[in-house]
C-alpha cells in the first residue's frame, strides 16, 4: 500500500480518546451508582442497625452507686451516716512522671507507706484512663492545701464523695460493726448487678446482718466517651435508690452510761425489755473505733489491735463465754420446786459440804457458814452448801433440763451474724467429747455455775428476761423498724413469739421473792445496790472462779495475777411487779459480783427510769414503776 493511503496519527487519536472517555464515563457512572446505592443502603435501609453500632462505640452505661441507709438509735440519734469527704484520685495517663508526682503529693499533704503501696496495687488493676484512688479522707487543712496547689498536679484531682461515718465512735461499735472494701472472696459471692459502682460492704454487726436493707439499688447514667474511653458528658441519668434507714432498739444514752460504768474494766452489759425482747443496751468493753476500718485499716494498726491483751475487737456480749457462777441459782431454785422439794426444807451450812463416802470438802463462799437455810435464804444469801445438797439430789440431768428451758446452752436468736451457743454439760456430752465418765462431784460444781457450764452475757440477759416474764421466753432483737427510702413508710420489725412456759407462775413467784430479798433484805448479797431504790429490784449476784483452788489452799486475791481473779456477775430486773428492764453484767476478773457488777446495773436502771419519768406525760410514779 502506498504511504498516501495510510490513516494519519492525528486522524486516529481523537477517535481513541473519545472511546476511552466514553468507557471512563460509563465506569464512573457505574461507580457513582454503586456508591449512591451503598449510601442509600447505609443511610436508609440499614440506618437503625448502624446507628446502634455507632452509639455503642461512643455511648456507655455507667453505674450510679446508691447512698447507704442511715442507722439510728430508738430515739433518732444517728449511729451511722454518710458524710462528704475529700479524696485524691489520679488518671495515670495524664501524669508525666508518677514517681515525681507521688513525691510532691507526699511533701504537700503526706502519703503513708500503706497508701502508696495500695495505690501501686490499684494501678495494676485499672486501665490508664480510669481514676485510681490515691488518698482517702483528707482533713480540712490537707483539702485546702491541695486545692490551692491542684494546678501543679496534672492528672490528680481533688473530689468530694460520700463516706461511711460512725459519729458515736467506739460507743456502739460491737453493735453496728462496720463496712469495708469488698474483698475478692466477697466479690465472688455477691450479685454484681446489685453492687454496680459500690466499693464497700458490711463486714460485721448490724452493717452485715442488714446489708440488703442498707445497700439500696444502683442507678445508671448514659455518658458519651471518646475513642480512649474517657467520659465527655452525661447524656441521661437514672438515679439510684438509697438504702433504708434502720432504727435500732438500742438507747445510745443508756449505752453511754453502761460504758462509763464499766470504765476501763473488761466486761459486758446487756439490758433487754422483757415484754418485747428489745435490746436497750449492749456494751462490750474495751471497744474500738469502727471508722478505722471504713477505708481499709493498715496492717500495722490492725495487728496492734489484735495483739492487745484486753482484746477490744472481741464482742464479749455475743462471743464471750463465761461460767455464770451463782447467777443461775434462781433457775436451779425453780428446778428444786419442779422436783417437788419443799421450799421450807432447811439444809445446815457449816461453810463446807462433803459427798457421802468422800472426804473432799466443797466450800461455801462464807467460811463460817450460814447455819440452817431454806430455799429463800439460800438464794437471798447465795449459800453454796444448800445448792450442793440440792444439786446432788437433782443430778446433772435435772439441772440441765431446766437450764436449757431457760435458754442457756443455745443461741438466743438475736439479729447479729454468727451467734455462738453456750454449753450446758451432760454425761452424754462429756462421753462424746472427752470420752470420760461424769462424776458426782461435777453435779456440785455445775449447780453453783462452775465447771463446764458456759454462757454468753446475751444468754444471761435472756434468762433474766424469762424470769421477769414469769417463765415466758423472749427473743432478743436489735432492729426496731425500717423506714422505706422511697415511700417514707416506717415498717416495724417482725417479732417471733415463743409462747411456751417453762414453769408455773406460782412457783416462779417464790423464786422472784427470794431474788427481791437479794436486793432489799438486810441479809441480801446485793443489799448495798438495792438501798434507797424508788423501785423494787429482783436480782442475783455471781462470782465465777477463773482458776481452781486446791483443798489445802486459800484464795488470796492480793497474790494472784489480775488475769486469774474471779469474774464478777450480776443479773436483775425491775420493777418486780411490772418488769420493764432485765439486765446482765459481767466484769472479767472483777472479783465480787455484789461489789463490782451490781452497782453497774443499778446505775443503768436508775438512768432508765429517770428517762421514763422525764418523758412521761403524767407525773405519777405508778406509770413508771408500777
Amino acid at each position: 500500500m502506498a504511504a498516501s493511503e495510510l490513516p494519519s496519527a492525528r486522524a486516529v487519536a481523537p477517535e481513541t480518546v473519545r472511546r476511552r472517555i466514553r468507557i471512563a464515563a460509563v465506569m464512573a457512572l457505574a461507580l457513582s451508582l454503586i456508591l449512591i446505592w451503598r449510601f442509600y443502603s447505609l443511610q436508609v435501609l440499614q440506618y437503625e442497625r448502624y446507628q446502634t453500632l455507632s452509639l455503642d462505640n461512643h455511648i456507655r452505661i455507667q453505674a450510679v452507686p446508691p447512698v447507704r441507709g442511715l442507722i439510728l438509735d430508738r430515739h433518732g440519734v444517728v449511729l451511722a451516716q454518710n458524710t462528704a469527704v475529700h479524696i485524691l484520685q489520679v488518671v495515670p495517663e495524664k501524669v508525666h512522671d508518677m514517681e515525681v508526682m507521688l513525691r510532691k503529693v507526699d511533701d504537700l499533704v503526706g502519703l503513708s507507706t500503706t497508701e502508696v503501696e495500695a495505690f501501686r496495687s490499684r494501678l495494676k488493676k485499672h486501665p490508664s484512663f480510669e481514676k485510681v484512688l490515691l488518698k482517702a479522707r483528707l482533713d480540712d487543712v490537707e483539702t485546702a492545701t491541695f486545692a490551692v496547689n491542684e494546678y501543679r498536679f496534672p492528672g490528680v484531682t481533688l473530689e468530694a464523695v460520700l463516706h461511711r461515718d460512725y459519729p458515736q465512735g467506739s460507743l456502739v461499735s460491737h453493735v453496728l460493726g462496720y463496712v469495708g472494701r469488698i474483698s475478692e472472696s466477697e466479690e465472688a459471692m455477691i450479685d454484681p448487678a446489685a453492687y454496680q459502682g459500690v466499693r464497700s460492704i458490711g463486714k460485721i454487726g448490724i452493717e452485715k446482718q442488714y446489708e440488703d436493707l442498707l445497700l439500696g439499688r444502683p442507678g445508671f447514667a448514659q455518658v458519651e466517651i471518646d475513642a480512649h474511653g474517657r467520659t465527655l458528658r452525661t447524656i441521661s441519668r437514672n438515679s439510684a435508690t438509697p438504702g433504708n434507714t434502720l432504727n435500732l432498739t438500742i438507747d445510745a444514752d443508756l449505752q453511754r452510761i453502761a460504758r462509763e460504768a464499766l470504765g476501763n474494766q473488761r466486761g459486758a452489759v446487756v439490758a433487754i425489755a422483757p415484754s418485747s425482747g428489745e435490746v436497750l443496751t449492749m456494751a462490750s468493753s474495751p471497744s474500738f473505733d469502727p471508722n478505722l476500718f471504713v477505708d481499709g485499716i493498715d496492717q500495722q494498726t490492725y495487728d496492734a489491735l489484735r495483739g492487745l491483751e484486753d482484746r477490744p475487737l472481741l464482742n464479749r456480749v455475743l462471743y464471750g463465754r463465761y461460767a455464770p457462777g451463782s447467777t443461775i441459782k434462781p433457775v436451779i431454785a425453780q428446778a428444786i420446786l419442779d422436783a417437788g422439794i419443799s421450799p421450807r426444807e432447811s439444809v445446815y451450812c457449816p461453810g463446807w459440804y462433803t459427798l457421802p463416802d468422800s472426804t473432799r470438802r466443797y466450800r461455801c463462799w462464807k467460811k463460817t457458814g450460814h447455819g440452817p437455810v431454806n430455799l429463800h435464804g439460800a438464794v437471798e444469801q447465795s449459800c453454796d452448801v444448800y445448792f450442793y445438797e440440792m444439786g446432788r439430789r437433782l443430778g446433772i440431768e435435772g439441772m440441765a433440763d431446766v437450764l436449757t428451758r431457760f435458754g442457756l446452752g443455745a443461741v438466743t436468736g438475736v439479729d447479729l451474724p454468727k451467734e455462738p451457743d453456750g454449753l450446758v454439760p451432760t454425761p452424754q456430752w462429756k462421753r462424746a467429747t472427752r470420752n470420760e465418765s461424769w462424776y458426782p462431784g461435777e453435779d456440785l460444781i455445775t449447780v453453783i455455775g462452775q465447771g463446764y457450764l458456759m454462757v454468753t452475757p446475751m444468754q444471761l440477759a435472756r434468762m433474766t428476761a424469762t424470769l421477769a416474764n414469769r417463765g415466758i421466753p423472749v427473743q432478743p432483737r436489735l432492729l426496731l423498724s425500717k423506714e422505706d427510702s422511697l415511700s417514707g413508710e416506717i415498717i416495724p420489725s417482725n417479732v417471733s413469739s415463743q409462747p411456751a412456759k417453762p414453769a408455773t407462775e406460782a412457783s416462779l413467784d417464790q423464786v422472784i421473792q427470794s431474788m427481791t430479798a437479794v436486793m432489799h433484805s438486810p441479809r441480801g448479797t446485793a443489799r448495798a445496790s438495792g438501798r434507797r431504790s424508788p423501785y423494787q429490784i429482783a436480782g442475783k449476784t455471781g462470782t465465777a472462779q477463773v482458776i481452781g483452788i486446791a483443798q489445802d489452799e486459800e484464795y488470796d486475791e492480793s497474790v494472784i495475777p489480775e488475769k486469774f481473779h474471779d469474774h464478777a456477775l450480776f443479773i436483775a430486773f425491775a420493777p418486780v411487779d411490772n418488769p420493764q428492764i432485765a439486765i446482765a453484767v459481767v466484769v472479767e476478773n472483777g472479783g465480787s459480783g455484789a461489789k463490782v457488777a451490781a452497782p453497774i446495773a443499778r446505775k443503768i436502771m436508775d438512768r432508765f427510769f429517770q428517762k421514763k419519768l422525764q418523758r412521761a406525760a403524767a407525773p405519777s410514779k405508778h406509770h413508771v414503776f408500777g
